[in-house]
C-alpha cells in the first residue's frame, strides 16, 4: 500500500486533515448571519465583537488552508490554526461538551503531526549534513500528535451489551493503544482510517439529510471532523510514528 500511494499519500492526509477547518470557514460565509447572532446571544457582546469574531473565523481557517495545501508557512499556518481550535473551545462552550472536547483535542493531535512532517521538510535542506537523531521537539510532538488522534475512537465507544458493540470496543482500544505506544503503528494507524471511514460513512451521512433541518449541519460538521482525524491518522501511516514508539526501539535491540 505504501509503495503504491508514497507519493500521493501525503497530499491525501493534508486534505483531509483540513477539511474540517475549510468546511468551517465556508459555513461561516454562508451562514454569517446565524453565527454572530449565536455569538452575540450567547455572549452579549454586541453587534461588532460578534462580527469580528465571525470574520476572524472565515479568515484565519481559509488563510491557514491555503497554506497548509500550498506548502507556505505550513508552522505559522499550524499556529493559526491551533488558535481557532482555541477560540472555538471557548466561543461555543465545548469545554463543558466531553464528546467535543475529545474531538477538538484529536484535531490538535493531527495539526501537531502536520506541525512536526513541516519541521522534518525544513531540516530535509541541510540533507548531506549527517545527524544521529531527530530533534527531540519533532519526536515528543509526533508521540503528542499520536496519542490526541486515538481520543476520536473514545468518543464512538458504545457501552452495551450488544455483541457487536462489544466486538468493536475491544478491536477499537487495542488498536488505539497500539498506535498510542508506536507498535505496529502504520498497520494499526491503516486499519483506524479504514474503519474510521466506515463508521463515518455510515453514522454521519449528512447528504441523506434535507439542507433546512438542523441534523444535516450537525452531521456534516461532524463528518469532516471525522475526516481531519483521518488525515492526521494518514500522516502517521505515511511518515511513521517517530522517534517516541516502540516501533523505533525495536531497530535499537
Amino acid at each position: 500500500f505504501l509503495r503504491v500511494t508514497k507519493q500521493y499519500l501525503p497530499h491525501v492526509a493534508r486534505l483531509c486533515l483540513i477539511s474540517t477547518f475549510l468546511e468551517d470557514g465556508i459555513r461561516m460565509w454562508f451562514q454569517w448571519s446565524e453565527q454572530r447572532d449565536y455569538i452575540d446571544t450567547t455572549w452579549s457582546c454586541g453587534y461588532l465583537l460578534a462580527s469580528s469574531f465571525v470574520f476572524l473565523n472565515l479568515l484565519g481557517q481559509l488563510t491557514g488552508c491555503v497554506l497548509v495545501l500550498s506548502r507556505n508557512f505550513v508552522q505559522y499556518a499550524c499556529f493559526g490554526l491551533f488558535g481557532i481550535i482555541a477560540l472555538q473551545t471557548i466561543a461555543y462552550s465545548i469545554l463543558w461538551d466531553l464528546k467535543f472536547l475529545m474531538r477538538n483535542l484529536a484535531l490538535g493531535g493531527g495539526l501537531l503531526l502536520l506541525l512536526a512532517e513541516s519541521r522534518s521538510e525544513g531540516k530535509s535542506m541541510f540533507a548531506g549534513v549527517p545527524t544521529m537523531r531527530e530533534s527531540s521537539p519533532k519526536q515528543y510532538m509526533q508521540l503528542g500528535g499520536r496519542v490526541l488522534l486515538v481520543l476520536m475512537f473514545m468518543t464512538l465507544l458504545h457501552f452495551d451489551a450488544s455483541f457487536f458493540s462489544i466486538v468493536q470496543n475491544i478491536v477499537g482500544t487495542a488498536l488505539m493503544i497500539l498506535v498510542a505506544i508506536g507498535f505496529k503503528t502504520k498497520l494499526a494507524a491503516l486499519t483506524l482510517v479504514v474503519w474510521l471511514f466506515a463508521i463515518n460513512v455510515y453514522f454521519n451521512a449528512f447528504w441523506t439529510i434535507p439542507v433546512y433541518k438542523p441534523m444535516h449541519d450537525f452531521l456534516k460538521y461532524d463528518f469532516f471532523q471525522t475526516m481531519s482525524v483521518i488525515g492526521g491518522l494518514l500522516l502517521v501511516v505515511a511518515l511513521g510514528p517517530g522517534g517516541v514508539s516502540m516501533d523505533e526501539k525495536k531497530k535499537e535491540w
